[in-house]
């Protein structure tokens, strides 16, 4: 009998189709510290945030329009928000009106969002600088979160971070920073695994002495690994999500030049993710699978038309693929 389950593809932050839509207009600190008018200045930034907002509600529209419902907001929404020059900045509150807007809109069409803030936010460092800068960070975006009424549950990426005091201790760090910061950051966050420091096996032992739900980032595994079993490894992530309010996430791309290049190619290999996909046949009912090609949305509708030739797959829609155990044709 045939094992069936959801997949839901989803894409980041930008779209290659739409156009003049980015959600990441910026201002320099060089360029707000040229404004004498402080002020004048923060204006600006609510000029540009509000410009970015505006964009990312086009997205969603925009996204809609391909039934797509699953989608990473840009990290860069508010430039400046967390930077010391900007202190007290009550951004959330100047603009509250759109950020309301746009929240209605992902809960009235059932989307799942959430973020990947950059690597320089940084949880098992050993600065109080360095942290104290990576939790402005993150709670900027949960102000943001808040803003737009969902759950902030679950809803920010995190990498271990470096090893420069070497693997262990890294990731003792890592347990040690979490017990000191806010329990509503701590909720928020979940733990991906990278291709340079910390595998899959590295972010589990985090993820479940912590209670911190693992993403498995495919192209990372391939990258960097320890153990080939991949199966074993995946049965241990699914776990670390049974007290998630959301399903189950994974990260695709697929290797610029060779097998073991770091850098994200354009579109995804529709054979390496399909094989995983019938490795982890029968073991959930439903994956959210984020889409990190340099084609976005062009490359999710892409993979989903790639996906609807075998005969394996049922695509609903562009987004929404209902997949059983039959080989590859």
């Amino acid at each position: 009998m045939d094992k069936t389950f959801k997949v839901r593809l989803g894409y980041v932050a930008m779209s290659v189709i739409l156009s003049n839509a980015s959600p990441s207009q910026t201002m320099t600190v060089r360029q707000f510290e040229q404004i004498l008018d402080q002020e004048a200045g923060i204006r600006k930034l609510e000029r540009i945030a509000s410009s970015n907002l505006n964009n990312c509600f086009r997205l969603l529209k925009h996204n809609k329009a391909h039934d797509i419902s699953f989608f990473r907001l840009s990290s860069r929404l508010v430039p400046l928000a967390n930077h010391p020059l900007t202190e007290g900045w009550r951004y959330e509150k100047a603009l509250a009106p759109l950020l309301k807007e746009i929240g209605e809109f992902i809960i009235k069409e059932n989307m799942r969002v959430d973020f990947h803030p950059d690597h320089f936010v940084v949880l098992n460092n050993n600065s109080k600088e360095i942290l104290q800068q990576s939790l402005r960070t993150l709670s900027m975006h949960y102000k943001l979160i808040k803003g737009m009424g969902f759950s902030h549950v679950h809803r920010c990426v995190l990498h271990v971070g470096g090893k420069k005091a070497g693997r262990e201790e890294g990731l003792e760090q890592f347990i040690e920073n979490f017990a000191k910061i806010p329990r509503v950051i701590q909720e928020m966050i979940m733990l991906e695994n990278d291709d340079v420091n910390y595998p899959l096996e590295d972010v589990l032992y985090i993820g479940e002495k912590l209670h911190i739900p693992v993403i498995l980032d495919l192209h990372h595994f391939d990258v960097l690994h320890e153990s080939t079993d991949l199966l074993a490894l995946w049965e241990r992530v699914v776990q670390t999500w049974k007290h998630s309010p959301l399903p189950i996430k994974i990260h695709i791309s697929s290797p610029k030049d060779g097998k073991d290049d770091r850098k994200h190619h354009d579109f995804i290999d529709v054979q390496r993710f399909y094989d995983f996909l019938q490795l982890i046949s029968g073991t959930v009912d439903q994956v959210d699978v984020m889409i990190e090609a340099k084609q976005k949305d062009k490359a999710l509708l892409k993979l989903s038309e790639e996906l609807s030739q075998l005969n394996s797959i049922q695509v609903q829609n562009p987004s929404s693929i209902m997949i059983n155990s039959t080989p590859l044709s």
